[in-house]
């Protein structure tokens, strides 16, 4: 049984760039999309780090950035249903 082989290099390292745009946005709607835009890198990244060598840094980090990301949107769905 072959189990599934390790991406070739990593694409999503460019998570944090993502992050940021999406803290800093003041509009509730693109906010919210960008929040959604980090999320799916976040956990692209992480899908490579299972598979490859990563810091202990780095995969806390990612943690703490999906935190974010997702209080984010949470907060900016509550206030445009407010």
């Amino acid at each position: 049984m072959e189990t599934a082989s390790p991406p070739c290099r990593p694409i999503f390292t460019e998570w944090k760039p993502l992050c940021r745009a999406a803290i800093l946005e003041t509009d509730t709607t693109v906010g919210s999309i960008k929040a959604k835009e980090a999320e799916r890198a976040i956990l692209a990244r992480e899908r490579e780090l299972f598979y490859g060598d990563g810091t202990l840094e780095e995969k806390e980090a990612l943690e703490d950035a999906l935190y974010v990301m997702r209080a984010l949107r949470d907060a900016w769905q509550h206030a445009e249903a407010a």
